[in-house]
């Protein structure tokens, strides 16, 4: 592998939506590609061996594009006995920072770390962006096979190759996230999908809505999923483990009911399975409704009797009880409802709980309240409220 044009055989193992196009697009370039996939599904684009140690015996490049990091410890520990002293171990697979830097440990100056950022159709077209970590001379040796399939960015360690993946893959959720939120507020102005998504592939997200319209708007797929639901719920975990730092991840964006092997792509369109996201206002409206005529009535309508609200009020911390707080209201709207206004800025649901946002301006003050709510017997009502004031003229109605 010392020459861009050397004779090399790649074992390729792990036949999955990226191992398989990887295996056909190197095959097609007239390289000697052997596969194997612990699903033991038959490939026909490659041979495929009956298992790892057979398909790595004869191998000068051993390629893992696998689900996660223990399949990968699985894996090379199945081939450690039958890997020769000068195969190099290339992995391409999205791993944790910190099992990418052990599997670098253990194979020394013969591993490359090698994360991909693009899915199927970039290794198709050879334009995958590859973050490559590995001793200069592996990484030299290796290169005319990775720039077959893409740009090589060159990394420092493996280790950071992992986590830079890891970071990629959060813009996506985030992009998802935003494309959810936009289509949301599309439906809710009663704007047709397709219209929406016309503007939408004007702006930011336009390449997203470009390359994912058949999944956006519901019409047969032209294709399977290039990158799915499951793999980048995984990816969002490892990110949030390893930073310590919450993310909205793509499991919670999807929902429950979300087929982990959709492609990413449905996760951005908003569902209203069994109408729980409209369920969940119902308690949201009648706190409004609470603020909007004084009467406490309905703040009991919204919250669950064992509820607290609680903030900082004249600059002391205050927990009140439902009683408590219903009995700041007099059942009757402030002198200046006319030019009060709130909203509700964001509502995430995890199943039998949900999280809630809310924005009201009454006259010079703002208040933020942050709600978690239950799916109780009786449906969905606030457990307990936090409040936030943006110090105005006066000191609020908590």
């Amino acid at each position: 592998m010392t020459a861009p044009h050397a004779p090399c055989t790649i074992a390729v193992l792990g036949l999955g939506r990226m191992g398989e196009a990887i295996a056909a697009r190197l095959t097609a370039q007239g390289r000697d590609v052997v596969g194997w996939t612990r699903s033991g599904r038959a490939s026909g684009t490659v041979e495929v061996a009956p298992d790892p140690g057979t398909a790595v015996a004869e191998a000068d490049l051993v390629l893992l594009s696998l689900f996660d990091g223990p399949a990968c410890l699985q894996v090379l520990g199945d081939i450690r006995d039958s890997l020769r002293t000068d195969t190099v171990v290339l992995n391409t697979s999205t791993v944790a920072p910190a099992e990418a830097a052990e599997f670098a440990r253990r194979l020394g100056r013969s591993y490359v770390h090698a994360p991909l950022i693009g899915s199927v159709p970039a290794v198709a077209g050879g334009t995958l962006r590859i973050l490559a970590a590995a001793e200069q001379d592996t990484l030299d040796g290796v290169r005319p096979v990775l720039e077959s399939l893409g740009t090589v960015r060159r990394v420092d360690d493996a280790a950071t190759a992992a986590a830079l993946k890891l970071v990629a893959n959060s813009s996506l959720a985030g992009a998802l996230l935003a494309l959810r939120d936009s289509l949301r507020q599309g439906d809710a102005l009663g704007l047709p999908r397709t219209q929406v998504l016309n503007v939408l592939e004007l702006g930011q997200l336009g390449g997203l809505v470009a390359r994912k319209r058949p999944f956006l708007t519901g019409e047969r797929a032209p294709h399977p999923a290039d990158f799915t639901i499951g793999a980048l719920a995984k990816d969002m975990a490892l990110l949030a483990d390893d930073s310590a730092t919450p993310l909205r991840s793509a499991d919670a964006l999807a929902g429950p009911a979300a087929d982990p092997a959709s492609d990413v792509a449905v996760a951005a369109v908003p569902t209203v399975e069994g109408d729980v996201e409209g369920a969940v206002l119902d308690p949201l409206r009648s706190y409004v409704r609470g603020h909007a005529t004084g009467d406490p009535g309905h703040f009991r309508d919204a919250f669950l009797p064992t509820a607290h609200i609680e903030g900082v009020r004249d600059g002391a911390f205050v927990s009140w009880s439902l009683d408590e707080y219903c009995a700041l209201f007099r059942g009757r709207p402030a002198a200046d409802e006319a030019t009060r206004t709130r909203s509700i800025d964001a509502v995430e649901v995890h199943g039998s709980v949900a999280t809630a946002t809310m924005t009201l301006r009454h006259g010079a003050d703002r208040f933020t309240d942050v709600f978690l709510l239950v799916d109780a017997e009786d449906g969905w009502r606030i457990a307990n409220k936090a409040y936030h004031r943006h110090a105005g003229r006066s000191s609020g109605h908590r």
